[in-house]
């Protein structure tokens, strides 16, 4: 991952990343994170690429906080409902759900506390 921090024109502190820059790791079959940002305090970004038809391996619970999700493109399923591309999850520390998708679906997930 090829991160960037700027610091002229009042904005310190700013950081970011290009997409093609950041390294997929392979999850699980056909299951992909790409990191974008880690933050000191656990705090994390990344992109999740799921291929048609694939499946999280078990349950992912949220801990130690939320998780925080939004469907950049395809169809992204939880286990109870599909959600479209455009679509934002908000899952409170301690849920959990089986992401999976029939369609394919690329996802941007935010983990304010890691």
């Amino acid at each position: 991952m090829t991160t960037q921090e700027n610091a002229g024109n009042g904005q310190a502190g700013y950081v970011w990343t290009a997409l093609a820059d950041a390294p997929a790791h392979e999850i699980f079959p056909g299951i992909r994170a790409r990191p974008l940002w880690s933050g000191e305090n656990g705090a994390k970004a990344q992109v999740l690429e799921m291929d048609p038809q694939t499946c999280w391996e078990g349950i992912d619970v949220h801990e130690p906080g939320p998780e925080e999700v939004f469907v950049v493109s395809g169809v992204f399923n939880d286990g109870e409902r599909d959600y479209p591309a455009g679509s934002f999850i908000h899952a409170p520390a301690g849920s959990w759900h089986v992401p999976q998708t029939t369609a394919g679906c690329t996802l941007f997930v935010f983990y304010p506390e890691g």
